[in-house]
Order: structure tokens, then sequence, then C-alpha cells
């Protein structure tokens, strides 16, 4: 296809693709689908070799949150049956780090609900950053606690955070649909902030929410024109007992696209497979290795994931490899400029970089997490017609309530992580 041969052209060459260009991705067959991810996978492998860092997560947080973000299962008024507890101890956190790190991860993500961090919270937050750098050399360690205040990105770098992570999630013009008590230039003044302080930015979106095409490709450019270092993308986790508990919208062939379109915007940048992987792209999920060079170990803030040894062997199967603790994650260009470059028509920046991306109100798992999806606003739905299922088995745009489950181990528990 030309627009494929055209997308891998520009992705070699950091240069925008064109929003039609994007549109057009979004709007393959399914026929097309593997010369799709064949494509990406060119600027996947380009810039990134066959690695795939490992992030994991650590919830120092759960539930109770002020916010009423739809997709998330900690928000104001949410009926989900969640685990909800107040701040871990910083030795607490540390131990439930250093099981992830045991299984391969390269970086922790400190996630905690809530509008945003008291100056309080940042001192509780620094220890617990403190504590984990103390006992396991080179780990990297993202924050994600909502909106900062003033002063409060460069006191976590002081105290030895390297990323800070606050999701787009979706559009602007849609923002205000799901969610109300904060608006989408706040996220932004946030990721603004802690890119200004030094940190690397880490900023996603949440796909299946029941947003457009248009809105997906918005979402993402805002993303490039920010310019973090990671874009986290979320499948729309469909809680029970949240606003967004029907929105099933998502395919696995619709999650590859997104993944794809994702990567030829932001060619040289960190994508990760964040929340909802395991429910929408399911036995899909080493395809999208050739689009994604990141993705979560084990489980999420409050949903479980995949067991962290099957991530590990679909890692090895599918032929990649995991990225060690002294390789560097960005290309070279991205790690000497220390803000990284998302490409611009003439390799300049992407732009100031504000999009963060842990989630501190995630979609349900990983990430902005446990709402991930395919498209913040999406209807995916069915990407091409099939033929009906066998007796007993789901056609691919059913909703698959039953790879939904709550976690219960790990982090606020006694019982051990899934890592």
């Amino acid at each position: 296809m030309d627009l494929l041969n055209t997308l891998v052209d520009k992705g070699l060459r950091r240069e925008l693709p064109t929003r039609e260009e994007a549109l057009a991705v979004l709007a393959t067959s399914d026929d097309d689908l593997l010369d799709v991810v064949a494509a990406a996978g060119k600027v996947r492998r380009h810039w990134f070799g066959r690695r795939v860092k490992l992030n994991y997560l650590v919830n120092l947080k759960s539930g109770l949150c002020p916010e009423d973000c739809s997709y998330c299962s900690q928000r104001l008024g949410s009926k989900a049956d969640i685990l909800k507890y107040t701040w871990l101890k910083p030795d607490d956190a540390s131990k439930a780090a250093a099981a992830g790190l045991a299984g391969g991860a390269k970086r922790v993500c400190l996630v905690a609900s809530g509008r945003g961090p008291t100056d309080r919270d940042v001192d509780r937050v620094s220890d617990t950053i403190k504590a984990i750098k103390e006992q396991n050399e080179g780990v990297e360690v993202c924050a994600c606690l909502g909106l900062l205040s003033d002063g409060q990105a460069e006191r976590l770098r002081a105290a030895g955070a390297d990323a800070y992570n606050h999701n787009l999630n979706t559009s602007e013009s849609t923002y205000g649909d799901i969610t109300t008590t904060h608006t989408y230039a706040d996220r932004v003044e946030t990721v603004n902030k802690a890119h200004a302080a030094g940190l690397s930015a880490c900023s996603g979106l949440i796909a299946g929410m029941g947003e457009s095409d248009e809105d997906l490709v918005d979402v993402v450019y805002s993303l490039r024109e920010l310019d973090p270092d990671s874009v986290p993308v979320n499948f729309l986790i469909p809680f029970e007992g949240t606003p967004l508990a029907k929105e099933w919208n998502l395919t696995p062939q619709r999650c590859l696209r997104i993944l794809a379109m994702v990567r030829f915007v932001c060619p040289d940048v960190e994508v990760r497979i964040a929340g909802g992987r395991e429910v929408h792209l399911r036995s899909m999920q080493p395809l999208a290795l050739n689009l994604a060079n990141s993705i979560f170990l084990g489980d999420y803030l409050t949903s479980e994931g995949q067991a962290g040894k099957a991530d590990l062997e679909m890692i090895a199967d599918a032929g990649f490899e995991v990225e060690g603790t002294g390789e560097v994650t960005l290309p070279e260009h991205r790690a000497a400029a220390g803000a990284g470059i998302c490409g611009s028509h003439e390799g300049a920046g992407c732009g100031p970089a504000e999009g963060a991306g842990c989630g501190s109100h995630e979609a349900g798992g990983r990430g902005s997490r446990e709402a991930a999806g395919c498209g913040s606003h999406e209807a995916g739905g069915v990407c091409g017609s099939a033929a009906a299922p066998a007796a007993g088995t789901k056609a691919a745009g059913d909703p698959r309530t039953d790879l939904v489950a709550v976690r219960r181990r790990g982090a606020g528990t006694d019982l051990a992580p899934n890592a």
C-alpha cells in the first residue's frame, strides 16, 4: 500500500504524518491489518530494536477519589468492588516494588488516587522513592499523583524521581464528557510542570470510551506536540459500578490499528501498552509487541493483569527480549536531549512536553489505566466482517466481562503480588 510505504518513510525520518494519513490507518480493513502491523513494526524496530521495557505498578493509595472521571473504578461515587486503603508506608511500598523488579521490571510507577498531592503527600512519596532507590540499583521511578501544585515536581525530582505520569486520556473537545471536576488544561499544565522540573514526561490516552477516530487522532497529535518520552495506550476496562461499564467498543483488530497509528505519529517515543491489553487484545497481544516497545508487568492498579511469568514467556516466544537496566530505552537523539523528540518535519521537537502517564486516575488498570481502550471515546466495535462464532464462543465485539477481575493481591493486601 502506498499509504504504508509513505508512513514508514516518514517514521524513519521522524516526520509527522498528515491527519488524513493517521485517520486512514484507523480505517484500514481486516484484510490489510497484518500489512499495517508489519509497516509500523519497521518503525518500531528501527528506533527500539526488539527490546521490550517492563514497568511495574505500585498503587500507593487506592479508591475514595474525589474526582469524577467516568472511566475510573476509584472515582467519586464508584460502586466497583475494589480494594480501598490509605497511603502505604515507604517500606511496604518498597517491598511491593521489589517483587516487580525481581520479575524483570526496569521502572516502578508509584500511583495514588486523588485530585493531587498535598505537600505532606509529596513528603511521603519522596521517602518512598528514596527507599526504592536505595534498595534497588539502577531502578527508574515514575510518580503519578494527579494534578501538581507549584514546586511539587521539583521536590519529587530532588527526591530521585525520574519521571512523572499524567495522561491526557482523550481529545480536548470531548474531555468534558468524561470528567467535570477538572479540565483538559489542568492536565496539560501538570505535564508542563513535570517537564519544566527536569522530569521525563509520561502521558497517554484511553481508548474505547466511545470516542470517534477524529478524537483519537486529536489526542495523539496533542501528545506529540507535548513531547512526552513515554506514551501509554490504555484500553478501557469497563468496570461494573462505573458510568462506562457498558462501553465494550473494542476488538483486538481495532486495538492494533490504534497502536500502529500512535507509532506512526510518535515513531521514536516509548509506546507502552497499558491497561486493558489482556481484556481487548487477548490472544493477539504478541502481535502488539511489533508496535509497542513497553508494557506493564503483572497486575494493574485495581484490576488483575496477566501473570508476570506469562508476560515474560510471551515476549520470548514472540522473538523479543526484555530490556535490561543497563540499556537506554530511548534512541540516542532523545536520550541526549533529555526531553525527547517525537519528531517534527524538521526533526526539531514535538512540543513542550506536557502530558504525563501512569495516570493518577487510571482507567481500571495499570495506567490511565483501568479504562484503557482503543480510543478514548470511540465505539470501535467489530473492525471487519467475520464468520459467526461457534457455539459457546464469543464474537470479537462481544463484552468480555469474564476477563475483568478486581485485584485482590499485592499492594494493600497480605497476599503475594502477581509479578
